[in-house]
């Protein structure tokens, strides 16, 4: 079981790079892996018919076959059984999934761009429907429920190019994705009360939990809601002709076969347990017999043959949940037996659409005259699958309707109430409306009309024919032959009491009153069809006053409307009021809470351990204070990183070398990134200084931060357990293997949220590279060597251009033009006045030792203050330092590997150790210490977990780098661009004469012929 839903979601995510292979035949290829998986399910058949047990005997209905612990403290697991209602359900899945894939293969043109990613949806959605439906686990029944719903939005809106189409899909997405949230909330109560989210354990408890009352008939009916949106009822029937503008077989799978079965699933496998809450009933009878009558009303007025079937969809669910849910033995073999039959009966007539769409060119019954004679063998079969649909026998919708006749006749008996009756009425005049609508659409896709001149129409081959055709014989064998659909389900049906005796499928049950019925429905199924016009006149002419489709458009119009009202008035552009919001809902919110628990304080207090924190700690308030009354943007800076700085020292006098370290470069690489992005902000603050507010502002400031204090105090106060940081210490040496409690939280006990912490962080670095470059994040360069030796930049001309003495000029090419490639190529990148020769003699000796100290850092970080994230701080400084003392060229040549490649690769690094020890047994992220001797070194203790901190150690670098390429390299090209523009428009540069440039006969000259172009 779970091995064929691994692979059918294998060969899905695989079918795009087949398609492009062997083109639309790899729809045959998709089709072998549920037509085998069909197989395998036939020939298991009998040992799921065998494994329920009844809810009377107290055992759960099935034990689930596969669990695998997913979530333990929320009692989710990935848990699938397949009892026989699920193996009934899959049957069609499977069964009607390998055919219509079958049928892609001559459905769409040979070159159709789009038939890989629609074969791949399309696969994935029978894998989809497999898993909802083997599913013993809420919580994984929802998950399958939603994917249902993505991928038919996908499905649905595959012609994108049209409005009609996507407009289906979005509103099939909204109205399905609101009753599945509905369904999760009662889920959610369901598994609460019950303690498990194991479906099979819910139904056993059943009796137990109804005895609940309002919890648990609340949850039932929250859950009834996600079933009746799904399967289309009303008052959520609208989306579901909508969807037919979805490809023909995406409507004979999702919305005949597979999709729209998916609440009709739900109730089946709820009713044995909860039927008789109390508002089971209510829901399912009244909104089943509503939708029957209005689905079937509805297609007598559609001249589209899709949308007469779409309608007859609509009724025909509606029919069905009447019987699935009316919760009793007979019920349940009359509702498993027409669940079968319309499968089979629909999908046929969907196929055959989509055959007279493909070869006529249309499918409004206005202009399809003369089908008949012209595709007879396509013909037979339509009529095959609408007389099933009609009621008329042998087929097998005959022998599902007389059951479902002979179970609300015993139903009104029973009852004996004007109820019971009533529902019976219901069921008789919606078959007649089948009838109707299944003669209409025969004689409007077949006929030959008057005044219609016959329908050009290709002729049909037999393997386009063949999906639908195996689908009526289906329709006819077991129509003729019910024995063993008969036998299949009798154990799904043995879970509900036995009221009476057995019933079972069959063709002939003798003269009774639902063959009765059976002969009344035929004679005014007739009667209301060659009255066809008279109906179409009067359904003109009437007109209802509500209308679910209208009402939908109309509520989503207002929640347009009220977005834009509350965004108008939220989103206003103005940073300083959505910080107001902020920081006064992060006060008002949990200091309410604290008061209206009364939350316990401190007793004692102490303002320091030691007076040097008192003068650092007032440092900091005046660095804030300073900040806040800053006029310009680097003093404001400057005064955050002083707070900063005064913060790095607090932690290393209270003991904390590692979080000292750490802020320490942090605040030093913040600082250069505020400083390089200031090149590009007015140097001011404000236009105008900000008079208005400035009292509020200081109070909203002082109260947060007194907030932040009271908060802090008052969780140390109400501490009662033992804190649980007692025991990291042991933990981190004799699990984690290291003595530095912080750096092995980080890669070991606590690896999880660094993983998602450093997933932040490359998702923050590409759109801060996405907001500066065009294309690409700048890794493609221009590098020194693009610049000659002793060459002239442009800068430098510029330099030379503006009068200043050329004894400078010379100072600076004496520096630049030496006789081997320098290190530092600053003296041939940068213009004179932007050096400094201080700067670079200091890089020059700190580099390399920073990046060593950077790589110590990193390996030494599990016993001693350090780690990735320290050790790629610093060997981002050295990169600034490079940048600062040689500018973006020398950035380039520091860093020949992209920001983007380091990024990923320490992603994918730290991804990798987080699942190798899978391959060996173990858990993910589990570490392991490994101890070795080498010859030089000694006894070595190695922990896996380093290379875990190697991957954040590149992807911290990868980031500094990409904030350098950002808002280093790449304002600075922008300038030097923008200057060059400004000297060409302004004044002729100065061509410098040859006596000048004696010592220089290569590269200043080709300056010079640069500069003089």
């Amino acid at each position: 079981m779970l091995f064929v839903l691994t692979v059918l979601f294998t060969v899905a995510l695989v079918a795009p790079l087949l398609f492009r292979k062997v083109g639309r035949s790899a729809f045959y290829v998709l089709a072998a892996f549920p037509a085998a998986a069909f197989i395998w399910l036939v020939a298991t058949f009998p040992r799921y018919t065998g494994a329920d047990q009844t809810l009377a005997s107290g055992a759960p209905n099935a034990p689930p076959s596969v669990t695998i612990p997913w979530i333990p403290d929320l009692r989710v697991e990935l848990a699938f059984r397949m009892d026989t209602l699920s193996a009934v359900l899959s049957i069609l899945i499977l069964g009607v999934g390998a055919l219509v894939l079958f049928y892609c293969a001559r459905y769409f043109r040979p070159n159709d761009p789009k038939m890989g990613s629609f074969g791949a949806q399309l696969l994935a959605f029978a894998a989809t429907m497999f898993g909802l439906v083997t599913a013993d686990d809420l919580i994984l029944l929802f998950i399958f429920w939603e994917l249902t719903t993505i991928l038919s939005y996908l499905l649905i809106g595959y012609a994108a190019h049209r409005l009609s189409a996507r407009r289906a899909a979005l509103q099939a997405l909204i109205v399905t994705t609101f009753g599945g949230l509905t369904m999760l909330v009662g889920m959610i109560m369901l598994g609460s009360a019950a303690q498990t989210y194991r479906i099979s354990e819910i139904l056993a408890q059943a009796p137990e939990l109804v005895s609940q009352g309002t919890l648990v008939n609340v949850a039932i009916a929250l859950m009834l809601v996600g079933a009746v949106s799904k399967s289309a009822l009303v008052p959520f029937h609208f989306w579901l002709p909508a969807a037919m503008a979805a490809p023909t077989p995406v409507s004979a799978y999702l919305h005949a076969a597979a999709m729209v079965k998916a609440g009709i699933y739900l109730i089946a496998r709820l009713a044995p347990g909860f039927s008789e809450t109390l508002l089971w009933h209510p829901i399912v009878l009244i909104l089943g017999l509503l939708t029957m009558l209005l689905g079937g009303w509805r297609a007598l007025r559609q001249f589209d043959i899709k949308l007469i079937l779409a309608y007859g969809t609509v009724s025909q669910l509606g029919f069905l949940t009447l019987v699935v849910g009316l919760g009793n033995r007979e019920a349940a073999v009359a509702g498993m037996g027409l669940l079968l039959a319309h499968g089979f009966f629909k999908a046929t007539l969907f196929l055959v659409v989509g055959i007279i769409d493909h070869q006529a060119g249309t499918r409004d019954i206005r202009k399809l005259s003369g089908i008949f004679r012209a595709a007879p063998k396509l013909a037979v079969v339509a009529v095959i699958g609408a007389a099933s649909m009609a009621g008329i026998p042998p087929f097998l919708g005959f022998v599902a309707k007389e059951s479902v006749y002979e179970t609300y006749v015993h139903y009104g008996e029973e009852q004996g109430t004007f109820a019971g009756w009533i529902l019976l009425a219901g069921v008789v005049i919606g078959s007649v409306l089948t009838f109707a609508y299944s003669a209409r659409f025969i004689w409007g896709a077949f006929a030959t009309k008057g005044g219609c001149a016959p329908t050009p129409f290709k002729a049909v081959s037999w393997s386009f024919l063949a999906a639908p055709a195996i689908l009526a014989a289906a329709t006819v064998v077991f129509g003729l032959w019910p024995g063993p659909l008969d036998t299949a389900i009798a154990s799904y049906a043995d879970l509900f009491p036995a009221d009476g005796p057995p019933t079972h499928l069959a063709l002939w049950h003798g003269l009774t009153p639902a063959l009765g019925l059976t002969g009344l429905t035929i004679a005014a199924g007739v009667a209301l069809f060659l009255l066809r016009r008279n109906v179409e006149s009067f359904q003109r002419d009437i007109a209802f006053p509500l209308d679910a489709e209208r009402s939908y458009r109309g509520t989503i119009g207002v929640l347009d409307d009220v977005a834009v009202w509350v965004t108008g008035r939220t989103q206003r552009g103005s940073l300083s009021f959505y910080l107001f919001v902020i920081l006064s809902m992060a006060i008002v919110t949990p200091l309410s809470a604290l008061l209206v628990r009364a939350a316990p304080m401190p007793q004692d207090f102490r303002l320091y351990d030691n007076p040097l924190q008192a003068v650092i700690g007032a440092a900091v308030i005046l660095g804030a204070v300073a900040a806040a009354r800053a006029s310009k943007r680097f003093l404001a800076v400057l005064m955050v990183s002083v707070s900063g700085y005064g913060i790095a020292l607090i932690f290393a006098l209270q003991g904390a070398p590692d979080l000292a370290l750490t802020q320490m470069l942090v605040e030093t690489i913040v600082l250069v990134a505020f400083v390089l992005a200031l090149r590009s902000l007015p140097a001011r603050l404000w236009k105008r200084e900000p008079k208005r507010h400035r009292l509020l502002r200081a109070v909203l400031g002082i109260a947060f931060g007194a907030s932040m204090v009271i908060f802090a105090m008052t969780a140390m106060a109400s501490r009662v357990a033992t804190p649980i940081s007692l025991d990291f210490p042991k933990l981190a040496y004799e699990i984690g293997g290291g003595n530095n409690i912080v750096n092995v939280t980080l890669v070991d006990i606590r690896a999880w949220d660094t993983f998602g912490e450093i997933s932040v962080l490359a998702i923050a670095a590409t759109g801060l590279a996405s907001l500066i470059f065009v294309r690409g994040r700048g890794d493609k360069r221009r590098r020194a060597e693009g610049v000659a030796s002793g060459s002239v930049d442009r800068g430098r001309e510029h330099f030379a251009s503006t009068g200043r003495r050329q004894a400078t000029l010379a100072l600076a090419r004496k520096f630049s033009n030496v006789g081997r490639e320098a290190w530092l190529v600053a003296g041939r990148t940068l213009a004179p006045e932007r050096r400094s020769i201080i700067f670079e003699v200091i890089t020059r000796l700190l580099f390399h030792s920073v990046i060593i100290f950077s790589v110590y850092l990193l390996i030494a970080g599990h016993n001693a203050p350090g780690g990735g994230f320290a050790g790629g701080l610093m060997a981002g400084l050295a990169l600034t330092i490079r940048y600062l003392a040689g500018g973006r060229f020398e950035l380039a040549e520091a860093s020949p590997v992209s920001a983007g490649t380091l990024l990923g690769g320490g992603l994918g690094l730290a991804a990798l150790s987080a699942a190798a020890p899978l391959f060996f047994g173990g858990q993910v992220l589990q570490s392991a210490i490994i101890k070795f001797t080498w010859p030089i070194f000694g006894e070595v203790k190695f922990v896996t977990s380093t290379i875990f901190d190697i991957g954040v150690y590149l992807i911290v670098v990868g980031l500094v780098l990409d904030v350098l390429r950002s808002l280093g390299s790449e304002i600075d090209e922008r300038s030097e661009g923008d200057r060059d523009d400004e000297d060409t428009i302004v004044e002729e540069p100065q061509i410098i004469s040859a006596d000048e440039n004696a010592g220089d006969t290569t590269g200043t000259r080709a300056g010079e012929e640069e500069v003089a172009r």
